[in-house]
């Protein structure tokens, strides 16, 4: 398999696509090549998937890989479990994480703690893809963020892309890995942008960040749909003389602490961007590891941009739940004037 990095791209061997382009041509990637990978969920077959991510792959591959399964989030991923641990390799969709909540204890019972339960006897080679967020105007439990609920569950790594060259590098690890992975899929982001991406099979390792913006002042980390809100933030902060660097994280579980490390010892700042509640979010254990890890390096408290402690409201507030680029200039402009 060709590992490529993020920079590295083959300009004969690419093609611009969208986010959910490059998911639905990773799984045609891996559905060619490994005759056990199956796909399942609520309307992923006929239909394509609400977002059409598995758009055509069932004329492709047949019904007997691009399964339509009933309305039961604990079904599709109690089968995608059963199919894992005698020889498959299952991608179970859920159409929006606010749905995931009835199969949660299968997660945690089940796909996180079969490996360590029969001593490796058995693993879980299964994915877990799952749209989140907020900022396409969804009705209510569609835009929730809740991905500490999987980061604090040992056993399942979690992955969250933030453009179509790491959503398909990503993806393809994924399926690869012998132990199960959740993919956050940020609807924000779908179709957003294209980029350049290999047509063929490469991978994004897990557990790894990345530096989208190299600065010297403040560090921004971000994932998501949060990268982009990072991204204008720090255009908008060199205006005004301060350099950020910026840290997509990638991977949420297992998270790269010396990428957190080595940028914060650098900057002696940092800012925290994302989503997901205040009270409870993965920004907490952010804040943990700088200060496990560069605390005697900080010039200023340490500063956490998120969503508010409420219900991701309706869409006719769900602008003014969400982090903006001029909150983010907020916090960097108060850790720079500390």
């Amino acid at each position: 398999m060709t590992q490529l990095k993020s920079t590295e791209h083959k300009e004969e061997t690419t093609k611009q696509l969208t986010l959910i382009q490059a998911i639905n041509d990773g799984m045609r990637v891996m559905l060619q090549e490994d005759e056990r990978t199956i796909i399942l969920g609520e309307d992923v077959g006929k239909n394509g998937g609400v977002f059409r991510a598995t758009e055509g792959l069932q004329e492709m591959f047949g019904e007997d890989r691009i399964v339509d399964t009933p309305l039961s989030e604990a079904g599709i991923i109690g089968t995608a479990i059963g199919l894992a641990v005698n020889g498959f390799r299952p991608i179970a969709e859920i159409q929006f994480l606010g749905f995931i909540y009835p199969a949660y204890e299968q997660i945690m019972t089940h796909v996180s703690r079969l490996r360590m339960r029969s001593m490796s006897r058995f693993t879980v080679p299964m994915v877990i893809r799952a749209p989140y967020g907020a900022g396409i105007r969804a009705p209510e439990i569609h835009s929730d963020s809740t991905e500490i609920l999987f980061t604090h569950m040992p056993g399942i790594k979690v992955v969250c892309p933030s453009n179509p060259f790491d959503a398909k590098g990503l993806l393809i690890a994924a399926m690869e890995d012998p132990d199960p992975v959740l993919i956050l899929e940020p609807m924000k982001n779908y179709r957003a942008n294209r980029e350049k991406v290999p047509s063929g099979k490469y991978s994004v390792e897990i557990g790894k960040g990345k530096i989208v913006r190299k600065g010297s002042d403040v560090t921004l980390i971000a994932w998501g749909a949060m990268v982009s809100i990072a991204e204008k933030a720090a255009e908008q902060a060199h205006n005004k003389g301060i350099s950020c660097e910026i840290i997509d994280l990638r991977t949420l579980y297992p998270i790269d602490r010396d990428i957190i490390a080595e940028s914060v010892q650098k900057t002696t700042r940092a800012v925290i961007i994302h989503e997901a509640h205040h009270t409870g979010g993965l920004g907490n254990d952010i804040v943990s590891i700088i200060n496990d890890t560069a605390f005697l390096y900080l010039r200023a408290p340490i500063e956490r941009i998120t969503g508010f402690d409420v219900p991701v409201p309706f869409f006719a507030l769900e602008e003014h739940y969400l982090p903006t680029s001029a909150r983010v200039v907020e916090g960097i402009e108060k850790v720079v004037h500390f």
